[in-house]
């Protein structure tokens, strides 16, 4: 019998991992890019169709095509830029004044067990009332004014980013805290160094998805406190049936939330890419 020599194992060239892992990721974004664009166009497909076979009344569902010249139309109109600028500058400052609040009183409460369980009953007692429902107190409030649509903006977005940042805080290991203190850290390294990490991908969540209730609650408030804005125009072109535009703004408001989800997961993910989640998510 013979011995059959031992061949060296030929060690992988520098750099082939990373170019494999490269063509993965550029595969799975393409495949996502192909799979996006062709549920876009069977849904487009699918409205056209429904209008024009008349299974519902072109009069007040226009087709596609029809709600697409009107987009192109109103984008060459200022004033439906303006719109969105009053838009976007209502959900903006909503959502500064929503974050700021929620991360001051979400850290201070998640650092003292105390206030924690004191405020547990009040916090589970006001998050789930609609802000909706808080339109009629606003204009009592403030009239038929910006900071009535604030009030809404504010208290729908507070929710998202205090729950996060609470739990956040509270997340921190018992293990580290206790090693911290045992180093002599003092209480505002222990939140710089040990409190903001751990609660930093909460904080990016619930920021993610406060974003997206602020945009919602801007149009609302426009819609139903008249302020101007995309929702104010939403309602002034159904007043006046001119159910193209409607559609049409409709869908400008959809764009507007799929870009800010879009932007705010592309900054979650760039904060948060030494965490296990965003690495974990570009290793499928």
């Amino acid at each position: 019998m013979t011995d059959v020599p031992d061949v060296p194992a030929v060690p992988p060239e520098p750099g082939a991992d990373d170019g494999r892992f490269r063509r993965r990721r550029r595969g799975r974004t393409l495949r996502k890019v192909v799979l996006g664009l062709a549920g876009i166009a069977g849904f487009l497909v699918t409205w056209q169709l429904l209008p024009t076979l008349g299974i519902v009344n072109e009069a007040y569902f226009p087709t596609a095509t029809d709600t697409i010249g009107q987009l192109i139309v109103l984008m060459g109109d200022l004033e439906f830029w303006r719109n969105v600028g009053r838009t976007l500058t209502s959900w903006a400052i909503g959502l500064l004044i929503a974050t700021v609040l929620a991360v001051v009183l979400g850290t201070v409460i998640g650092l003292v067990p105390f206030l924690r369980r004191a405020t547990h009953t009040t916090v589970e007692f006001l998050r789930p009332i609609p802000s909706v429902a808080l339109i009629p107190l606003a204009i009592l409030m403030f009239g038929y004014q910006l900071q009535a649509a604030l009030l809404i903006i504010v208290y729908a977005s507070f929710w998202q980013v205090f729950i996060q940042v609470l739990y956040g805080v509270a997340d921190v290991d018992a293990v580290a805290r206790d090693t911290a203190r045992s180093f002599g850290l003092t209480r505002g390294s222990r939140i710089v160094n040990l409190v903001f990490p751990t609660a930093l991908p909460y904080l990016m969540t619930g920021l993610r998805l406060a974003a997206t209730v602020a945009l919602i609650l801007a149009i609302t408030a426009e819609m139903f406190i008249s302020i101007p804005g995309l929702g104010r125009a939403i309602m002034i072109a159904r007043e006046s049936g001119q159910w193209t535009t409607v559609y049409a703004l409709v869908i400008v408001t959809g764009m507007l939330g799929l870009l800010v989800n879009l932007g705010f997961r592309a900054i979650e993910r760039r904060t948060l890419s030494w965490h296990q989640s965003v690495r974990g998510e570009e290793l499928l």
